[in-house]
C-alpha cells in the first residue's frame, strides 16, 4: 500500500502519526535513555555505547538519528522543526568525532530525545501539525535529506580515515 502525503482523511493521518511516533518515541528511547548506571543513577542509551567504537559507533549513531528525521518528514512535521532536527543530529555527529569528550557530549546532549520532544511538540498543536504539501514541501524536504546524506558522508569518511589512523600507527 502505497501512501500519499497530501491526503486529508483525519483518522488515517491520526492513526498512522500515532503509530510512527511511538515507533520514533521507543527508537529514541533505546537510543539515548535505555540503561541506567546505578550508582550515579543516570541513563544512557545504546547510542553513548556503540559511539564508544571510533568512526564506525557515530556513523551507526548518525544513520539511527536520521531514521527519526525521516520519519518525521513522513508524518509531516513542519520544516522548522526538521531544520532544527537535522541541526541536533548534526551537532551530535560532529562532536562525537573528538575521542572521549565527543562519548560524554554525546551521552549527555542526547539528540534523539530532544528530536522526538520537538516532534511530539510540533505534531501536538494543530497549527503547526499540517502535512507537508507537494507544493511547499519539496525544497524542505530536498534540503533535509541533503543535509542529512551529506552529513553521513561526512562522518563515515571521518570514521574511514580515523580507522586507517589507527591502524597505521599500530604498524
Amino acid at each position: 500500500m502505497t501512501t500519499n502525503l497530501s491526503r486529508t482523511d483525519a483518522t488515517y493521518n491520526d492513526k498512522s502519526r500515532q503509530g510512527i511516533l511511538d515507533q520514533v518515541n521507543g527508537l529514541a528511547w533505546l537510543l539515548d535513555n535505555s540503561i541506567r548506571i546505578p550508582i550515579i543513577n543516570y541513563r544512557i542509551g545504546l547510542d553513548a555505547i556503540v559511539g564508544l567504537i571510533p568512526g564506525l559507533g557515530d556513523f551507526a549513531g548518525m544513520l539511527l538519528s536520521s531514521f527519526i528525521v525521516i520519519q518525521a518528514i513522513r508524518i509531516g512535521a513542519p520544516r522548522a522543526t526538521l531544520l532544527r532536527m537535522v541541526l541536533n543530529v548534526t551537532i551530535e555527529a560532529l562532536i562525537g568525532l573528538i575521542p572521549i569528550l565527543g562519548d560524554l557530549f554525546d551521552a549527555t546532549f542526547k539528540a534523539n530525545a530532544r528530536n522526538v520532544g520537538l516532534l511530539n511538540a510540533a505534531l501536538g498543536n494543530p497549527a503547526t501539525s499540517s502535512i507537508v504539501r507537494k507544493s511547499t514541501g519539496k525544497g524542505a524536504i530536498a534540503v533535509v535529506i541533503g543535509a542529512l546524506v551529506g552529513l553521513i558522508a561526512l562522518i563515515g569518511g571521518a570514521g574511514v580515515a580515523l580507522f586507517w589512523g589507527l591502524v597505521s600507527l599500530l604498524n
